[in-house]
């Protein structure tokens, strides 16, 4: 079915398509079209292509194959949107901007701030996953950044590394991580072998933008800030809450965005308790009416409105045409052509760099299905590059789609693509030092 739909009409317009909603997506800062709507719009034509195609020549099992597509792509939306709206409150609990002062009054210039939030983020990944430390630590950098692009997008680009590489040797930092684990091609302890690898992967491209950082200080904040009523409780639900979500998949064998919905259970609780009576102490030690007025009570729903839904429906869009790509048989077919041609180590290093390209998740899906003879050496190396290959480009890993929506004015696809080159550099020094560590394995 799969070789007739990739050489029929439906697999060769289908491919066309994607190609144009990725080349708008690409032209996003020119074109002042949001990345998603292209993806959402092309993602659902091609599958009405596809029901077109198999309708008229005696049906198929696209029906099937979208169920089980929603389903992974509504545990990563939950997870998101979970961990979305934590940053947001969070937010609103003034938690950001705290932390922002304490750095600066430790007299963080523009350049600490950068090797503290990289580092943060690469310790942090490996807990929390990669897409929530980016989040995260993009929001914080923002706080400190007072605006300055020539800070904002080498700090982000050195986010987006640090999660991806913090992500890839823990089985709990990626959900590409997570497939390995789960089908048991690298068990837990096993995954230490990336550190190494992982740790040079963000260190060399980390480096080198560090000298075009520039030597200045935010300015310091003159307004004096304090945490909100919750805030401390808030972050202990934010902690509690990633800890259920590893706990879920880790102990129940139940998948993790149940243990995230949960956590957004207790803080929708926590929150009304804010509104009835967790601010009425703080409200009422306010001198006036005006200053009450301004500090609405606590609303977890607005908190919900705020999330960047331009990429949660970004995700959906990208999910739902790769996974028609790969429903026709174009993902198959590129794996099965590269392992048999060119052998397992060139393989695994176009993985992923093609894992830049197109979301790591369907490709790894795909070398997962495909199955290829391979030992515990080659299946770490297609780990870490599907991992820290899609830090390449901003539309190559969960954690650059994420962090292009905290600061869309500044960091772009093609703001992330001129640091490109010493990304590449990254990669390439992660995949020798692979060779090195794993050479007992062989």
């Amino acid at each position: 079915m799969h070789e007739s739909l990739v050489t029929s009409w439906v697999g060769q317009f289908s491919l066309i398509c994607f190609l144009l909603a990725y080349t708008l997506v690409v032209f996003e800062e020119k074109l002042h079209l949001r990345k998603s709507k292209p993806v959402v719009l092309i993602g659902c034509f091609m599958w009405m292509l596809i029901g077109i195609y198999e309708a008229g020549h005696g049906g198929g099992h696209a029906h099937e194959f979208v169920e089980e597509l929603i389903a992974e792509i509504g545990e990563l939306f939950f997870f998101l949107l979970v961990a979305m709206t934590y940053i947001n409150t969070l937010d609103d609990r003034n938690v950001f901007q705290v932390l922002r002062a304490n750095l600066l009054k430790k007299g963080f210039g523009f350049r600490k701030l950068f090797w503290a939030t990289g580092g943060i983020t690469f310790l942090l990944s490996p807990l929390a996953d990669n897409l929530t430390s980016a989040l995260l630590m993009s929001t914080v950098a923002l706080a400190c950044s007072a605006g300055n692009g020539k800070f904002i997008v080498p700090a982000f680009v050195n986010i987006v590394i640090a999660a991806n590489a913090g992500g890839a040797w823990s089985p709990f930092g990626d959900i590409t991580t997570l497939m390995v684990w789960t089908s048991g091609k690298v068990q837990t302890m096993e995954f230490a072998y990336l550190l190494l690898p992982s740790v040079v992967n963000w260190a060399i491209p980390a480096l080198i933008m560090y000298q075009f950082i520039p030597d200045e200080y935010p300015p310091p904040s003159k307004a004096e800030v304090a945490l909100k009523p919750g805030a401390k409780v808030i972050i202990a639900l934010g902690i509690l809450t990633v800890a259920t979500a590893v706990s879920f998949h880790q102990f129940l064998h139940l998948p993790p965005f149940m243990g995230m919905m949960m956590g957004l259970g207790l803080l929708m609780f926590y929150s009304y308790y804010l509104k009835k009576w967790g601010e009425t102490g703080w409200l009422n030690a306010m001198e006036s009416d005006e200053m009450r007025q301004a500090h609405p009570r606590m609303d977890i729903f607005k908190k919900v409105e705020t999330v960047e839904f331009d990429t949660l429906l970004f995700f959906f869009g990208v999910l739902t045409a790769v996974g028609a790509l790969q429903y026709l048989g174009h993902l198959a077919l590129a794996s099965s052509v590269l392992y048999e041609s060119i052998g397992a180590t060139t393989s695994n290093i176009v993985i992923g760099i093609l894992s830049a390209i197109v979301d790591n998740i369907p490709v790894m899906y795909a070398v997962l299905k495909m199955d290829p003879a391979m030992g515990l050496d080659q299946w770490l190396l297609v780990t870490l590059t599907a991992g820290v290959g899609g830090s390449l480009l901003s539309v190559g890993s969960a954690a650059g789609v994420a962090v292009m929506g905290v600061d869309r004015k500044n960091y772009t696809f093609m703001s992330h693509l001129k640091w490109a080159p010493v990304i590449a550099l990254g990669y390439i020094a992660s995949i020798v030092t692979w060779w090195f560590v794993t050479t007992g394995l062989r």
